[in-house]
């Protein structure tokens, strides 16, 4: 039994046979299938314009303005909206000579949307497909993607950019190698030149153009990346391995399409008929042009390294921004509470309205409203539904220490402002009073040596205790380190009130001035 067979009975009969390459296969054309579907969609709904548009050919339009934008792209910019539809009237008109001018800019226009798929949430597209799984199971897809996107540019503008998916459509394939693709595309220039097939040679040249577009978008959008986060870019290998590969592409490209420029002038120079003359000038054109952006694709190919270690710099060792927390207890709660309460619950109405997150609208829709206003309320009981009594488990209080151990290391830590005490003192005055009392006042003086001198004045206290190190060893039977120095200090100012605490307006807004 081969093979085949085996596969194929395994598969039950009359059931498909799926394997890894046969799936991906199928996949490949299904996606193909999906990027060209919103062409085929134009046609299909252009019978729901008001007026007369049946005579209009709404895809053929659409590769056009793919075309269009695809061959004004930059690297850095794309093309401008109201220049594509400028070019697309003429096309539009070859096709309906009779029209008023009005209507074909209007149907430029809609061709253009559509293909931007503005309305949409995210503009784009999206289609399902099914695929076998590892244990043969039949699982759906989403495949989302874009023909034509709208990216900002510099000085504040939006351009148009065509995707992969675009250019895919207009080359007839999907997911091509770039590379491949584009050496088999000179590869088969070169040859129809060279046979004298000018108007195939010219199919190919174009494609062999879109490529080279392709692979500087490649570039343009890892450049990109990396400009927001050069961690999300792997710059280690294959970055390297892209630029590398890339040059060395140009480099062969640019002997390439220098010969099958020359070839192309000896075929113009010596053609009779006047249209063979005419095509291999275009073909010229469409070489020089692939050239032209080889010599830019090139360019920024050496700038990428550079511009990677700039980015590297400028976000590794970027300052972050200072922004003051609001201490609610310092800046809000402090002063209000010896207001009265109708003056406080305007600073709390106003501090709320700005500290709470903002709520956007939903998008209403015809659908929505009408579900919402058909919709009966849902009966409820006057005090609500009924709360379940709650289990109280007491908690068993696992803490070292007691309040009253509390109470007497605080105590023992008041000290006056002008006579600090060694903490080997302390240790030991702690001990006579209680064995377990030293190890919470040097709990406390350790958390003293890094004193919050910001929230203690926030919150209105007028002590803070600290703790310093001046390199004595301390000598205790039962901690070893430093021998700190403990003392008390008094904050030079008094708390800051609450600004804007008698006007709402204010309210929003807390100070962030600490002591010094």
């Amino acid at each position: 039994m081969t093979a085949r067979d085996q596969a194929t009975r395994q598969a039950g009969p009359g059931g498909p046979a799926p394997g890894p390459a046969a799936d991906e296969g199928l996949a490949r054309r299904l996606r193909a299938l999906a990027c060209t579907a919103p062409l085929h969609d134009l046609d299909a709904r252009k019978a729901n314009l008001a007026g007369e548009y049946g005579t209009y050919a709404m895809a053929e339009v659409a590769l056009a303005a793919i075309d269009l934008v695809t061959l004004s792209m930059d690297f850095d910019t794309g093309a401008d909206h109201e220049e594509i539809v400028a070019r697309l009237l003429p096309r539009v008109a070859a096709q309906a000579p009779r029209r008023p001018a009005a209507e074909h800019e209007r149907v430029a226009r809609w061709v253009l949307d559509n293909l931007i798929n503005v309305g949409s949430v995210d503009r784009g597209f999206r289609a399902v497909y099914g695929t076998f799984g590892q244990d043969g199971a039949y699982i759906r897809r989403d495949y989302d993607f874009k023909l034509i996107e709208e990216v900002p540019g510099p000085g504040g503008g939006v351009y148009l950019r065509t995707t992969d998916e675009a250019v895919n459509v207009l080359v007839g394939a999907l997911d091509t190698d770039v590379t491949s693709a584009q050496i088999a595309a000179e590869v088969k220039l070169d040859v129809l030149i060279s046979r004298g097939r000018l108007a195939d040679a010219q199919l190919a040249a174009e494609q062999a153009r879109y490529r080279t577009v392709q692979y500087a978008e490649t570039l343009r959008r890892t450049l990109e990346t990396t400009r927001r986060d050069v961690r999300a870019v792997d710059w280690l290998r294959t970055v390297p391995d892209l630029i590398t590969e890339a040059l060395d592409h140009i480099a062969d490209r640019y002997r390439h399409e220098n010969a099958i420029l020359t070839n192309i002038r000896r075929a113009r120079d010596e053609a009779v008929d006047t249209g063979h003359k005419l095509r291999a000038a275009e073909l010229v054109d469409i070489v020089k042009d692939c050239i032209r952006r080889h010599t830019r694709l090139q360019s920024r190919l050496l700038e990428a390294g550079p511009l990677f270690r700039a980015e590297q710099d400028r976000q590794a060792f970027a300052r972050p921004e200072a922004r003051a927390g609001i201490d609610l207890y310092g800046h809000l709660l402090a002063p209000l509470l010896p207001l009265p309460v109708e003056r406080s619950t305007r600073v709390t109405d106003a501090f709320f309205a700005r500290g709470t997150g903002p709520r956007p609208p939903g998008a209403v829709r015809l659908a929505d409203l009408t579900e919402l206003l058909l919709t009966p309320p849902a009966p409820r009981e006057h005090l609500g539904a009924e709360l379940p009594e709650p289990d109280l488990v007491a908690t068993p209080d696992d803490s070292r220490f007691s309040d009253e151990q509390l109470s007497a290391a605080l105590e023992l830590l008041q000290l006056p402002e002008d006579a600090p005490r060694r903490l080997s003192g302390l240790l030991a005055e702690a001990r006579r009073a209680d064995p377990d009392l030293p190890y919470l006042v040097a709990l406390l003086a350790v958390h003293a040596a890094s004193p919050p001198v910001g929230t203690a004045h926030r919150q209105g206290e007028p002590r803070l205790l600290f703790a310093v190190d001046d390199g004595t060893e301390l000598a205790d039977p039962d901690f070893g380190g430093a021998d700190l120095v403990v003392g008390t200090a008094l904050l030079a100012t008094a708390p800051l009130p609450l600004a804007g605490a008698d006007t709402a307006a204010g309210a929003g807004s807390a100070p962030t001035r600490e002591a010094p």
